[in-house]
Formats: C-alpha cells, sequence, structure tokens
C-alpha cells in the first residue's frame, strides 16, 4: 500500500498502539497530545505499580467489559492479555502475576515501559507532537491551537484517542464531547466509573474515621458479591472493593434514586454463630464489648454498626443479622473528575466493525473515548490497547478500499 498521511489524536495507549501498528503498515504516523509529555495517565496509574493485565482465564476475562463485552470481542481476541505480556517483553519489560491474578511489570513502574516505548516509535518513524490541542474540524483537515499559533493539519486517515473525562488534569478532560456530537455522532453522556460514593454520615463518625480502611469483608450489590477491602472517606466510600460494584450502584441510582451497598463484616461467621456467640455476652456490658467479644468486631467495623443499624442493637438475633448484611445507603457517585475511568462515550452504533465513525468517513475512534467500561485490574488498559489496534486494522483496511 502506497504511505498515507495518518493523524493520530491523544497520545495514550490506545493512540500509541495504533501508531505502532500504522507507522509498522508504512504510513506516515503523527501522533498529537495536548499535553507537555505522552501517557500522563498512564504514568500516574504506574506510580503504584502499573497494573498492565489480568491473567484470568481468558473467556472470563472477555466478560469483564459489560454490555460492550460482544462488541469488544473481536479486537480482544486480536490483542489477548498474553499478547500484552508478549509485547511488553518486547520492550524490555518484563512481567509477574500478582496473588489477585493481576500482573504487573517487574520493575512496578511505568516509566521504563513507555520511554522504551516512544523510542520504538520514532525508530518505525513516528512524528510526536506535543502541546497541540484538537479544537475541531475545518472543511478540510483538522485544528489544533499549539503554544504559538492556530494549525490546521490534513490527513488522508484520523484517529480519535482522546480518552474519557476522569483525571481531566491528565488530559483526558472531555472536550471532544460536543465537537462530535455537533458533527452528528452518536454519544452516551460521560458518567464516572471505578469511583468512590457519597454517604451521609455523620459528623462524629467522619471526624473519627474518615480515612480508616475495612478489612476482610464482602460486599454485595446488583453486580454480585466480592471480598476484599476499601476505605471510609468523609465524603463516603473509596477504594477497589467499591469501584467493583460502581457500575451497578451507579446504574441503581439512576433507575430508582437509591441504591445500597451490602457489607458482610464477618464472613468468617454464620449468622447462627454469631447470634449465639453474641447471645452468651452479659447483657449489662456495653455495645462495643460486645461487638468485640462476640463478634470480634472493633474500630471503625464496630462504629458501622453504631452509624447504620436501625433495629434493637440489643437483640443477639437482630445485631447478628445486621452484621452480615450491613446496609450503606449511597447518595451518589463522586465527581468524574475523581474517578480512575469514565463510563459512556461514543456508542458502538455509531461506529463501524472498523471503528470508523459512520457519521464521518476517515475518521476512527479508539480507547476510552467508546462507551464501554470494565473494573480495575487490568482490563482498561488492555482494552485500551486492543481497540486501538483494532482501529489501526480498520484504517489499513478502509485506505485500500479507498484505492
Amino acid at each position: 500500500m502506497t504511505a498515507k498521511q495518518i493523524a493520530i489524536i491523544g497520545g495514550g495507549p490506545a493512540g500509541l498502539m495504533a501508531a505502532e501498528v500504522l507507522s509498522s503498515s508504512g504510513h506516515a504516523v503523527t501522533v498529537y497530545d495536548g499535553m507537555p509529555t505522552f501517557g500522563r495517565k498512564f504514568l500516574l496509574a504506574g506510580k503504584s505499580g502499573l497494573n498492565i493485565t489480568h491473567s484470568e482465564d481468558y473467556q472470563r476475562f472477555a466478560t469483564r467489559f459489560g454490555a460492550a463485552s460482544d462488541r469488544l470481542r473481536t479486537a480482544l481476541d486480536a490483542f489477548t492479555p498474553a499478547d500484552v505480556q508478549a509485547w511488553a517483553a518486547g520492550l524490555g519489560t518484563e512481567t509477574f502475576t500478582g496473588t489477585s491474578g493481576r500482573v504487573f511489570p517487574t520493575v512496578m513502574k511505568a516509566s521504563p515501559l513507555l520511554r522504551a516505548w516512544l523510542k520504538r516509535l520514532e525508530t518505525q518513524g513516528v512524528k510526536l507532537m506535543t502541546r497541540h490541542r484538537w479544537t475541531g474540524f475545518t472543511d478540510d483537515g483538522l485544528t489544533f491551537e499549539t503554544p504559538n499559533d492556530l494549525k490546521t493539519i490534513h490527513s488522508d486517515a484520523t484517529l480519535l484517542a482522546l480518552g474519557g473525562a476522569s483525571w481531566p488534569r491528565l488530559g483526558a478532560d472531555g472536550s471532544w464531547f460536543p465537537l462530535l456530537r455537533d458533527k452528528g455522532v452518536g454519544i452516551t453522556d460521560l458518567q464516572p466509573a471505578n469511583c468512590g460514593f457519597d454517604v451521609n454520615w455523620s459528623d462524629v463518625f467522619k471526624d473519627r474515621f474518615a480515612g480508616a480502611p475495612l478489612k476482610s469483608v464482602t460486599t454485595t450489590s446488583d453486580a454480585g458479591t466480592f471480598p476484599g477491602e476499601f476505605v471510609i472517606s468523609r465524603h463516603g466510600i473509596e477504594g477497589s472493593l467499591v469501584y467493583a460494584h460502581s457500575a451497578a450502584l451507579r446504574e441503581r441510582l439512576i433507575r430508582q434514586s437509591k441504591a445500597t451497598l451490602l457489607v458482610d463484616l464477618a464472613p468468617g461467621r454464620s449468622v447462627e454463630r454469631l447470634e449465639r456467640d453474641l447471645a452468651r455476652q452479659d447483657g449489662k456490658i456495653s455495645l462495643s464489648n460486645r461487638l468485640r467479644k462476640g463478634a470480634g468486631l472493633e474500630g471503625v467495623k464496630a462504629a458501622l454498626v453504631r452509624e447504620l443499624g436501625t433495629q434493637s442493637l440489643g437483640d443477639p438475633a437482630q445485631l447478628a443479622l445486621l452484621i452480615k448484611a450491613l446496609s450503606i445507603p449511597v447518595t451518589r457517585p463522586r465527581p468524574i473528575a475523581e474517578a480512575i475511568s469514565s463510563a459512556g462515550g461514543i456508542r458502538f452504533d455509531a461506529v463501524d466493525e472498523r471503528y470508523m465513525l459512520k457519521a464521518l468517513p476517515g475518521v476512527f475512534a479508539a480507547g476510552e473515548m467508546l462507551d464501554w467500561e470494565a473494573p480495575t485490574g487490568g482490563y482498561l488498559l488492555t482494552a485500551c490497547f486492543a481497540t486501538g489496534r483494532a482501529a489501526a486494522a480498520g484504517i489499513n483496511q478502509w485506505l485500500k478500499s479507498q484505492v
């Protein structure tokens, strides 16, 4: 194929992966990013250990993308978690699997991988342009705001990989939303995903326990039941175990204006055992001592029982049921700017099987701009990589059809 000019807007995982594929095909590829450096969200995610993919059975892995799982399957099949690990190894980054099944670089950092990746892209002839903020379309090109002036560029094909709207200070601020909607692209409103939730704590509770971790619990919502831990915040609840339920809680709030997260504070004990152990306690001792001696609960766990208990806390049977199914009422998700990722975006019925926008021939989209979401644990990055590669393949296919 004759080399074509390809513009990729967005220098995150999806955009860079597409650049790798397209430059390998012999095209002249330029990646534009509005920030001073590339992959800023990628780097921040790696500060606590870059969770690059997940090692669970692939058939299960491929179902982790909610309603979009079937639509993403072809892209994921072409770039599986095993392929992600092989790709990283090709850039000099060996990986290991943690006890949770999550896959991390051995060095536990994102920066060595990103440096090697950018070096490879430059070696393949990719031009990397920072401080180029995309501002929309003209009749015959793309417009950018740069530190010096406004710039118009022309391309044979364009890939948009601008992310969602979480962590906007890192560049993904959702500013593309009106630019595409005005062009007739079908878009679902962006919403927070993998986020915390507000809870109306009493002043006494939040003053004392904000920042306290709630460990060794199980939690239940429409998403299912999961073990782990989360954190009490001044606003409500945060942490990976909450994020596992965020989509289900968010959707229930939308449907019913209320939602609850059920917490089992003593997953190692049955209701019957708790009732017996609590009934053996002297009725004259304090609730704190009864919870500590009869249920092994103290600190923030005992405080939650007092904070949220509405039934008689003196009745061993009622208290045992409360401990096994403590209901935390959430009022709203935390703002999207605080979320790890975002839901919503370009609807899949607005793109064809090549990831090209039906309303804008020659313009493609990949990554978090598309309407899918996934839990934390390596799923987000893997799908960004996979859709970037799939969109690149779609660009190659479309360019061939234009000859």
